[in-house]
């Protein structure tokens, strides 16, 4: 789904914070991503045609995780960020708006996109925060650290 600000298209996507609770303690689900960048973030798509912000997130976590989600919370916050470069598969595409949501999820087998993703971890905040990529993500994550 595509969004134009300006003279500019925009992809519309949620970005989705993934935790699970052990021994009272959180830790947060991180993706080494290999399409179209090298690093960390966490799961995040586009929302498609016809579809909720909800039912996208629901999608990604299960396609991008496969486990199955406990909670979900909307944290009411947005953004967007230009692409670096042009995007072979999203040619007409200048960069993405974002929704951020957090999901508790089970704990469960991992099943990994390894079109979008070579591995993942499950890190405590402080590494969440320090291995993170982009400085979007990490302000998302510091927002639905601390909520």
């Amino acid at each position: 789904m595509l969004l134009t600000i300006g003279n500019k298209n925009y992809r519309k996507t949620v970005f989705i914070v993934v935790y699970r609770i052990v021994n009272n303690k959180r830790f947060y689900f991180v993706l080494k991503r290999k399409l179209h960048w090298r690093g960390y973030e966490f799961p995040k798509g586009g929302i498609e045609e016809g579809e909720t912000e909800l039912g996208a997130v629901k999608r990604e976590v299960f396609e991008e995780t496969g486990l199955k989600i406990k909670k979900i919370i909307n944290h009411h916050k947005t953004g967007k960020y230009n692409y670096s470069r042009k995007l072979q598969d999203r040619k007409d595409v200048d960069g993405q708006t974002y929704s951020l949501y957090s999901a508790e999820v089970e704990d469960g087998e991992v099943s990994l996109d390894k079109h979008e993703h070579t591995s993942f971890q499950w890190l405590s905040y402080t590494e969440a925060i320090n291995v993170l990529s982009h400085i979007n993500q990490k302000e998302c994550l510091k927002l639905v650290n601390f909520s």
